[in-house]
């Protein structure tokens, strides 16, 4: 049995660039080595990967910085041992090695841990087996495993011999997309992909059954489906105003009274309206800004088009900002346009109490005001665009992820290294931006500290993890920030 993490930790965000704390993530697994061409993109990835240049190469520096800034008792004068180590299995949850931290957690672990109870394993397989069809016998089996191979098992759809029983959920590094902390409440996403549904019932035994989440269990929010959906026509269970989908790309705690919810391929509106019902009845938010992108593979959830830096620093796509605006204005095809070419992208903030909501013109007015009157910034709002706002840099960049950065403390944030245009863009703005193999070497020579680094990008390795079209944002679910 693994060590039993800590229970007793508070879980609260009510912002995005406060002190990261604690927070969840799933280590790229076995799972992801088995994505074959032909299926890639059902399974939401771009290509196949390479898994041990992804685990070794890349993740592998990310989950090290976590630690340094979150937990560097774990860390600290162990790099040189943990990378001479053969098995390399120090992000292997059940291994030996395994680094185990109470502050940067994996959800395999959590997994693990809620399958050592009888019952929960029995629960949890009988419906893994019923949404993949699985026979009574391989059910049987399944029960026999020990707690940390099931765990495997369930997470990268094959045995420890390579037989596979279904496919990989090569998506669950993603954490961000399997719900969200909401000050002191956790919103329970619903996937959007048949893809995902597995991830979905493996989260939901996770939150309502491992003891870190016990002290918080009547704070965990369900969004309930339309309960007209299994009367509909099939074309109409897919529409906007019927279906019921939202992943955590799509939610912003940007402030304690505040929270944004894109609508985009993966959240529909309804889903939107029930959340914002619920957050409302609760009196969890007071404000809640619903962005309405393009349904567009390019642009998935709104943490692929912007995220936050600093309090007073944001990095966004200029083409979806009013940057983007003024330049079809200047085109006469924008006169002639349908009259639902508004409609792709459009901003519409509802406050409890009010009847009606304040639509808002562009992105850069919207978080201009997250920043002044909900964050008290006094100094002036910048904003850093994709690929330098340089074309065709902006678009290109945004693809591999040049907008979707985890801010690990006010002004230090994680990104990928390949986009060279937006980094250039931070430099201009005064940021240093230093790679996350030097920065781990300066740290662990006492030459910087996590405590003291200020307005820095740190750039992670990226040529695997970008061909899963997601960044660092994507690739955590934070459970604790400082405000």
């Amino acid at each position: 049995m693994t060590t039993e993490i800590q229970s007793a930790l508070p879980i609260n965000v009510s912002t995005e660039t406060g002190t990261l704390k604690r927070l969840l993530i799933h280590s790229p697994d076995r799972g992801l080595g088995k994505v074959v061409p032909s299926k890639a993109q059902d399974w939401l990835f771009e290509d196949i990967v390479h898994l041990d240049t992804m685990r070794r190469g890349e993740y592998d520096f990310y989950v090290k910085l976590l630690l340094y800034f979150l937990d560097p008792e774990k860390i600290k004068g162990r790099l040189a041992e943990i990378d001479s180590d053969p098995t390399r299995s120090f992000f292997i949850p059940g291994s030996e090695n395994y680094f185990a931290s109470d502050y940067v957690v994996d959800i395999q672990r959590l997994l693990e841990e809620i399958l050592e109870n009888q019952q929960t394993r029995v629960k949890l397989t009988a419906a893994i087996c019923g949404i993949e069809r699985c026979s009574y016998q391989v059910q049987e089996e399944l029960n026999t495993c020990a707690p940390h191979e099931l765990a495997k098992i369930f997470i990268s759809g094959s045995f420890s011999d390579k037989r596979m029983l279904f496919a990989p959920l090569p998506n669950l590094i993603f954490t961000r997309d399997i719900g969200i902390v909401i000050n002191d409440h956790i919103l329970l996403n619903k996937p959007a992909k048949t893809a995902r549904t597995r991830e979905s019932i493996l989260a939901q035994f996770v939150f309502f059954y491992h003891p870190i989440f016990g002290h918080i269990r009547k704070n965990l929010i369900e969004i309930p489906e339309n309960e007209r959906h299994f009367l509909l026509p099939d074309d109409e269970k897919a529409s906007d105003f019927h279906r019921c989908t939202l992943e955590g790309g799509d939610v912003m705690m940007v402030a304690p009274n505040h929270l944004l919810i894109g609508c985009s391929e993966r959240t529909s509106l309804y889903a939107a309206q029930q959340v914002m019902k619920i957050l409302f009845d609760k009196n969890i938010v007071q404000k809640i800004s619903i962005i309405k992108i393009p349904k567009k593979r390019d642009y998935m959830h709104i943490d692929t088009i912007f995220t936050q830096v600093k309090k007073n620093v944001w990095v966004l796509l200029a083409s979806l900002a009013r940057l983007g605006d003024e330049a079809r204005k200047k085109d006469v095809l924008h006169f002639f346009a349908p009259a639902d070419h508004r409609e792709a992208f459009r901003i519409l903030q509802f406050t409890k109490g009010n009847e009606l909501p304040r639509e808002i013109e562009n992105l850069e007015d919207l978080l201009s005001e997250i920043s002044r009157d909900d964050l008290g910034v006094t100094e002036p709002v910048k904003f850093i665009y994709s690929g330098g706002n340089e074309f065709p840099y902006g678009e290109r960049e945004q693809w591999t992820d040049s907008c979707n950065l985890l801010a690990l403390k006010e002004g230090v944030v994680i990104g990928y290294d390949r986009n060279d245009k937006t980094l250039d863009a931070f430099r201009k703005q005064g940021f240093n931006i230093i790679s996350a193999k030097e920065l781990l070497q300066k740290f662990e020579a006492n030459e910087l500290s996590p405590d003291t680094l200020t307005d820095t990008f740190i750039m992670l390795p990226s040529a695997e993890l970008s061909r899963a079209r997601g960044g660092s944002h994507c690739m955590s679910m934070p459970l604790l920030r400082e405000f």
